[in-house]
């Protein structure tokens, strides 16, 4: 806890007094990004690392969440907005767990990679066809209520949150984290941030390549190791951005 804090007052300092001079709007953009990145990262990391089962469909969930909590923020019009939203958002990806989950995980190692990756493809579909999600077309619009801040201290109640669960008596089991709804309602917050972070989605930003960027940010960290996601996610999601003055080469490194 003196760690997060002191971590979280160094770089809250390096932007109060403008520490990266030009670039620090910049950079804080990347932080906010890392942030609702590593919380999808190590929901992820629940089903692949500790669970040991092969999922490629964890955009689907992000989707939900995002779409979810999008709507929910725009009904609601100004009242207790963004915690609301992530509940909704959260609670929506978690259901949709529950119904995958129960076919899904009766399923190994790549039958069950096959079908979250149907499930993530049919749910994007479905938001190409809805309009109350844009119909295919950027939904717009969407509230600016992700702050780093408030991206800051989510992630750290995620990953608390998800640190605890697979250290108690219930999540040292296979058969605990069983229970795919777990790391689909913290894939769905991390979606709720996104959302209302960018303020604008199109459902093919959710697609194969971005659950297949979320699975090798878990992969570069260490499956089974929720600092290694933070790692993972935190350097993966930064290298695009850090690396675009090599625009020709940053996507091959």
């Amino acid at each position: 806890l003196v760690g997060v804090a002191l971590l979280y007052a160094a770089i809250t300092l390096a932007f109060t007094f403008n520490a990266f001079g030009k670039s620090t709007t910049y950079i804080q953009g990347i932080c906010t990004t890392a942030c609702y990145t590593i919380i999808m990262v190590t929901s992820l990391n629940l089903v692949v690392g500790f669970m040991g089962e092969f999922s490629m469909g964890h955009a689907g969930f992000v989707s939900v969440g995002a779409y979810v909590s999008a709507i929910v923020s725009g009904a609601l019009a100004g009242h207790g907005l963004l915690l609301v939203a992530i509940l909704a958002g959260g609670l929506a990806a978690g259901l949709m767990g529950i119904a995958v989950g129960i076919p899904a995980l009766r399923l190994r190692g790549d039958y069950l990679a096959i079908v979250t990756m149907a499930f993530a493809e049919i749910i994007r579909v479905c938001f190409c066809n809805f309009s109350i999600t844009g119909g295919g077309k950027t939904m717009s619009g969407i509230l600016k209520l992700s702050t780093f801040d408030r991206a800051f201290w989510i992630m750290v109640v995620c990953v608390t949150v998800m640190f605890l669960f697979v250290r108690s008596r219930f999540g040292r089991t296979v058969q605990a984290i069983r229970e795919d709804y777990i790391a689909a309602f913290f894939a769905g917050v991390g979606g709720s941030v996104y959302a209302h972070y960018m303020t604008a989605m199109i459902p093919t930003n959710f697609n194969f390549n971005y659950s297949a960027e979320l699975l090798s940010e878990v992969i570069i960290g260490g499956t089974g190791s929720l600092t290694g996601s933070i790692i993972g996610a935190a350097f993966l999601s930064s290298l695009p951005e850090l690396m675009r003055d090599f625009s020709t080469y940053r996507m091959l490194a």
